[in-house]
């Protein structure tokens, strides 16, 4: 057996591979057995049927790609390995003859990886403006607490204000026809927390109970039901009742209210500050992350492929069609509105982006020796347990369905390491 390389334009590697008449005869007869004990050719007990009576049931032609199917995989192996090859994805074969003889000529073409001129990644000198917490975060979140914590009273002997909740009955119409599913009886409604039409909630203070009468307000321009859009709409409204909220004082009793662990109100504002302290660490991370990346992108030489660009404009744009939609939205009118060339421009600038930064992470894992340990894997199945609620267990079973998402989490935990890497580092100036 002979194998020839080939190397092409684009990243391309051409395998010309010849396989002699010895080796191929003696892999045919081996497909002939393994079909016989997969079909049923009537006349014969399972995997009894001779050579030439298969060869009419099931055609040659199926014999011949179990012959590949058998061949081929340790061929490609042996040349990647040979060869140091860095595969895109899994080789494709072109061609192939089977002499008269049984003889056989492959042809067959790889997609390599570009080769990735890394810079200096290690030392670099960077200036990111730095986040910090307001001085008066804590007081901010005591307050949202206890918001969180309020009781409501009924209100009488006065008119609604921009902060009461009110019980309402309504009808909505739009030039003088009644919009579906616009009408509702008792419906309680927070006027200062209010995700209705922009200008519904403003016009309901200032009314007293048992009150009716009617407000304008104009439907935007995105509403979900195209029916609506910018459209002008009537509401008649009648104010059954006023619930104003009453909020708890900011002690002790709340700090255990909000947790048992809290003894004390300055327990729970000892919490809040560590939380806040770690959000601020966490998002300065992410800011030294996202520019060491973004130099490292612009001093890095890559030649990418447009069969690689391609690909991954197709997956962006599989993601973001299934966003869309899970949004209530429609995928296909966006892009209607945006323009289909605006999108693909978009989505390329971002597939680029994200090809480079995969190849500059790999590059970087293979020149420091990152490895992914089962240590690295367990914790990294503990993270998607917490995250979406489930057990350890369940993830595994869902990794044993799904081999690509073992795949994907060797990659966070690589691109992980290589961010904490070049973080580690990094000569970083903040600036205010």
């Amino acid at each position: 057996m002979t194998v020839t390389i080939e190397k092409l334009e684009n990243n391309q590697v051409k395998l010309n591979i010849e396989v002699e008449s010895a080796v191929s005869t003696l892999e045919y007869d081996k497909a002939c057995k393994k079909l016989a004990q997969r079909v049923n050719v009537p006349g014969f007990r399972q995997g009894k049927a001779p050579k030439n009576i298969l060869e009419k049931y099931v055609g040659i032609a199926a014999i011949q790609r179990e012959v590949l199917d058998s061949l081929l995989p340790n061929i490609f192996e042996s040349a990647i390995e040979e060869h140091k090859f860095d595969l895109v994805s899994a080789p494709s074969v072109e061609s192939y003859d089977f002499a008269e003889d049984n003889s056989l000529k492959i042809v067959a073409t790889f997609e390599l990886k570009p080769e990735v001129k890394l810079g200096v990644y290690k030392g670099m000198e960077i200036e990111v403006e730095e986040f910090k917490n307001a001085d008066d975060v804590v007081e901010k979140e005591l307050k949202i607490l206890a918001d969180r914590y309020a009781t409501l009273s009924d209100v009488t002997g006065r008119k609604t204000i921009a902060t009461d909740l009110v019980n309402i009955d309504f009808d909505g119409y739009v030039n003088g026809e009644e919009i579906k599913g616009g009408s509702a009886k008792g419906y309680m409604l927070d006027l200062g927390n209010s995700n209705f039409i922009p200008g519904f909630a403003e016009q309901l203070v200032d009314h007293e109970i048992g009150e009716e009468f009617t407000i304008k307000v104009t439907f935007p321009e995105e509403y979900h039901d195209e029916k609506l859009r910018a459209a002008g709409a009537e509401f008649n409204i009648k104010l059954n009742g006023i619930k104003e909220k009453v909020l708890p004082e900011i002690n002790d009793e709340l700090a255990q209210k909000v947790n048992a662990t809290f003894a004390t109100l300055d327990a729970l504002k000892e919490d809040i500050q560590k939380f806040a302290d770690n959000n601020a660490k966490m998002e300065n991370e992410k800011r030294v992350a996202n520019k060491l990346f973004d130099t490292l992108l612009e001093q890095t030489n890559i030649d990418i492929q447009d069969t690689m660009i391609n690909r991954e404009i197709q997956a962006l744009m599989g993601e973001f069609r299934q966003r869309i939609n899970m949004q209530g939205g429609n995928f296909d009118q966006m892009l209607e509105k945006e323009g289909h060339e605006k999108v693909y421009a978009q989505m390329k600038e971002e597939a680029v982006k994200r090809i480079k930064t995969s190849l500059i992470v790999g590059k970087i894992a293979l020149e420091e020796n990152v490895s992914v340990s089962q240590e690295d894997i367990q914790e990294k199945i503990g993270e998607l347990a917490a995250i979406y609620r489930t057990t350890a267990d369940n993830i595994v079973a869902e990794i044993q369905k799904n081999v690509n998402l073992l795949h994907s989490m060797n990659q966070q935990v690589v691109t992980e390491k290589v961010t904490k890497l070049l973080i580690d580092n990094a000569k970083v100036k903040y600036t205010k």
